[in-house]
């Protein structure tokens, strides 16, 4: 399995910007919760965002309303040479200086929401700046 992450990069505080996730190489026959983590300099990892097979999404507090998560390609995976590929989008609104960190990508066939933190898969993560 392969996990990329894409799209991170430098904005002021109030823009946009959105980061994407690409996990190949997925089991055919599995159901898998693609989900966001972020660390900060000098700070523990945190839960940001997931959304289960069955398109559930959850949210860390300090992202709801700002944060939007969804599944970049129609239906929930595509399945291609190699095995199945799921993509998933993190659309983010009203940045803050606080959610400077670099983002990673988890992917898991059992656990979601916080739990996601116990992945399976990991990308490599995508640095997001934003200054004020």
């Amino acid at each position: 399995v392969q996990v990329v992450e894409s799209g991170g990069g430098s904005v002021q505080a109030g823009e946009s910007l959105r980061i994407s996730c690409e996990a190949s190489g997925l089991l055919t026959n599995k159901y898998y919760c693609l989900g966001w983590f972020r660390q900060a300099q000098g700070k523990e990892r945190e839960a940001v965002a997931s959304i289960s097979a069955t398109d559930m999404r959850w949210y860390a507090d300090s992202v709801k309303g700002r944060f939007a998560i969804s599944r970049g390609m129609p239906g929930r995976f595509t399945f291609a040479q190699g095995g199945a590929r799921g993509t998933v989008n993190l659309q983010m609104d009203k940045l803050k200086p606080d959610d400077t960190a670099i983002y990673y990508c988890a992917v898991d066939d059992d656990k979601c929401g916080p739990r996601l933190g116990d992945a399976r898969f990991w990308g490599q993560g995508t640095q997001v700046t934003v200054s004020s």
